[in-house]
């Protein structure tokens, strides 16, 4: 199987002009405009924002906009950006709360594979790449359907709050 190309020379202009500036991008956002750094600065119950974790320096959520269930990210609780910015005990835990993330998605989910991924700047497609975020999701062969390539909608059959419940029940980490 070859892969085919589309020659689209129009959206050259579009590509190099879609570097977003400003508080809102998300890139540049300081902690106070943060989404990630609002939920677990709130007063609201975990279960409520979808905190599944919280640790010293890294912590388990949700992915309220899920590629699937049981999509969940683990970030630092503190306002970094930049992968090579981690302190060396953020790294680390951040990667044993990534290891209890794979642990739990597959107790809870018993997916085939599981996808890892860290979206580093927003051409890499980062929404929030202001604040540091991995993503883990279960994934099953053949998961992917004609609603998400036609229609460009996911059908997704289990509610966050019931995610968020099975997942909270196989986390490893106390």
């Amino acid at each position: 199987m070859s892969l085919e190309r589309l020659w689209a020379g129009w959206r050259g202009e579009y590509v190099g002009s879609a570097t977003a500036e400003g508080p809102d991008d998300g890139e540049h956002a300081g902690a106070d405009d943060c989404v990630f750094c609002r939920i677990l600065a709130s007063d609201e119950p975990d279960e409520d924002t979808y905190v599944l974790w919280r640790g010293r320096a890294s912590v388990a959520i949700l992915n309220a906009f899920p590629y699937t269930n049981g999509h969940l990210m683990i970030m630092p609780t503190r306002h970094v950006g930049e992968l090579e910015s981690l302190e060396a005990t953020e790294g680390a835990e951040l990667w044993g709360a990534l290891t209890a993330a794979v642990v739990a998605v597959k107790a809870a989910y018993h997916p085939e594979g599981v996808n890892l991924g860290a979206n580093l700047g927003r051409a890499a497609g980062a929404g929030m790449p202001g604040h540091l975020h991995l993503h883990c999701l279960p994934r099953w062969s053949g998961d992917t359907n004609f609603m998400t390539t036609v229609a460009e909608t996911r059908v997704l059959p289990e509610a966050l709050a019931t995610t968020w419940s099975r997942l909270r029940t196989t986390w490893p980490l106390s």
